[in-house]
């Protein structure tokens, strides 16, 4: 008898793909208003760690924290309108829109460049090469953020990366259709070849994989 697939088995909304809450979930923004940092955190739903920041009128906040950053700064300088940093320094936790926090380049290691900046826009190159207009007034974070080097360290442990996957909700270990058995997946077995057929629009669920009902297939020439 074969079972469910696991696309079919996706939809159900089991514990195996249900990624677990946590109670810490700060609220990342900025604040026109100088600071200091009373700690540093490590956040489970982000790569790069927070700075707690304790503002002038004793309130608290949480930003990105910058690589290089102690406990005891003070955040002047560090976290600005676009229209005040120089043009070509590398920036990271960008707004999108003025007072919208901070949106882009959030995660460790990544930043963006100000090529150029005028009254009425700024433009910046993404890590992905693409330039983006935005407003002068919106604000970014001076420099990097930290925790870059986190993907140079091994797994040494298939254990350890099993646990990491699977408090993220992620399917761990993934097996390709076709490395599996015929009952498990219509693309195992290996009777057909390698090659699989495409499906058809009325295919039922558990044989609506891979490429279904598509226009052409194959290497453009």
């Amino acid at each position: 008898m074969g079972k469910r697939i696991i696309s079919q088995r996706r939809g159900r909304g089991t514990s195996t793909y249900r990624v677990p809450t946590y109670s810490f979930r700060p609220k990342i923004e900025y604040k026109k208003q100088n600071g200091k940092v009373v700690d540093i955190l490590a956040n489970k739903l982000m790569a790069s760690p927070l700075a707690k920041i304790e503002y002038d009128d004793k309130t608290q906040g949480y930003i990105i924290a910058p690589e290089g950053i102690a406990v005891g700064e003070d955040i002047t300088g560090k976290i600005l309108s676009l229209s005040e940093i120089p043009e070509g320094s590398k920036v990271f936790g960008i707004e999108l829109r003025p007072n919208s926090g901070p949106k882009l380049c959030r995660a460790a290691g990544s930043f963006a460049t100000l090529i150029s900046k005028t009254k009425k826009e700024c433009i910046l190159m993404l890590p992905s090469k693409k330039m983006l207009k935005v407003h002068p007034e919106c604000m970014a974070s001076i420099g990097i953020p930290a925790g870059e080097g986190r993907k140079e360290k091994p797994w040494v442990k298939a254990g350890k990366r099993w646990i990491a996957m699977h408090r993220r909700g992620k399917l761990y270990p993934r097996t390709t259709a076709k490395a599996m058995n015929s009952v498990d997946h219509p693309f195992g077995g290996g009777g057909m070849g390698r090659s699989r057929s495409p499906a058809s629009r009325n295919a039922p669920p558990g044989r609506k994989v891979g490429h279904i009902a598509p226009k052409r297939t194959g290497k453009k020439r």
